[in-house]
């Protein structure tokens, strides 16, 4: 009895090693390949899956992706520049089958496959164009790769050139070169910026002679509108004066002993002058032969010792 309890016992241990064999979990992010008796069987997806124990093997594949670090290495420029280069290639795994049959080791193979990349890419440009050029080359070195890889069930997504370090020499010929460049834009900015400013200040001095004209000629032609204004209101003055004048002389009807009286008036004011010749009126002619025939009237009867009165006819 004990040895068929004992018997039974060994068969439940038997059949769980069994059970535990036949099941294998698989990891969200992996792929199980299985080989039954040496030969490709199917692809196990993420979750429990079962297998024949002693029969199925199971080699897990990856699928995430790597980071593949490739190391340093002296590259020889177009212009016969030796500069040394690293890189970063992000690949990933697309095809479990093609990369666990169609490559030992696909890290590996990718890595040497950069290496030669860059050799080939870098050999093809001046040391200039490697320098500013990086997304180019990243680009051209992607796509060679991503072509080689693919047979492998391998894509490359990214391939980043860490560092393009020239020798010292030209490291410091470019320092130099670019303190050349830059002292040559502060340059050209500095007189940009003396240009600027002088025909700031020229088109400065323009409008303040412009204004200053403008103003000039403003005020002159103020003033010749005033003297205008002045002159008219003068001349208006003048012409109501001689007006009020007239009018009074013609409202007062004056004869020729008024006239006369006031040209005689008017004599004093006249000789009070430098000038040596008196011109006066035809009507006051009469009146001065007159009073010079008095005048030699009375000079005669003086000789004659008795004064004789001298009338005027009328």
């Amino acid at each position: 009895m004990e040895v068929i309890q004992l018997l039974i016992l060994v068969l439940v241990v038997l059949s769980f090693a069994l059970a535990l064999l036949s099941v294998k979990v698989i990891r969200p992010f992996e792929k199980g390949l299985v080989e039954r008796l040496g030969k490709f069987q199917r692809v196990l997806d993420p979750g429990l899956n079962l297998i024949i124990p002693f029969f199925d093997t199971v080699q897990k594949i990856d699928m995430r992706e790597v980071v593949i670090d490739v190391p340093a290495q002296l590259v020889i420029t177009r212009d016969n520049v030796g500069v040394e280069v690293d890189a970063i290639i992000y690949i990933q795994v697309t095809d479990p089958f093609r990369s666990r049959y169609e490559i030992t080791n696909y890290i590996i193979a990718s890595t040497k496959l950069a290496q030669t990349n860059l050799r080939n890419v870098i050999g093809e440009l001046d040391l200039d164009a490697c320098l500013s050029s990086r997304d180019e080359i990243n680009a051209q070195l992607r796509d060679v790769m991503d072509t080689a890889t693919d047979k492998w069930g391998v894509k490359v997504n990214r391939i980043e050139l860490q560092r393009i370090d020239p020798p010292g020499d030209i490291t410091a010929a470019m320092s130099r070169q670019m303190k050349a460049e830059r002292d040559k834009r502060a340059a050209i900015l500095d007189a940009e910026a003396i240009r600027q400013s002088n025909i700031t200040k020229a088109e400065g001095t323009k409008m303040s002679q412009i204004l200053e004209a403008e103003g000039f000629a403003e005020a002159v032609k103020k003033k010749a509108d005033a003297e205008k204004y002045r002159q008219v209101a003068v001349a208006e003055g003048e012409a109501q004066a001689i007006l009020n004048v007239f009018s009074a002389i013609h409202d007062g009807k004056p004869d020729e002993k008024l006239i006369t009286l006031k040209y005689l008036e008017m004599l004093p004011r006249l000789a009070e002058g430098d000038a040596n010749k008196l011109f006066m009126p035809y009507e006051a002619s009469g009146m001065i032969s007159a009073l010079a025939t008095m005048v030699e009237g009375v000079k005669g009867n003086s000789g004659k010792g008795k004064a004789e009165p001298v009338g005027i006819e009328g």
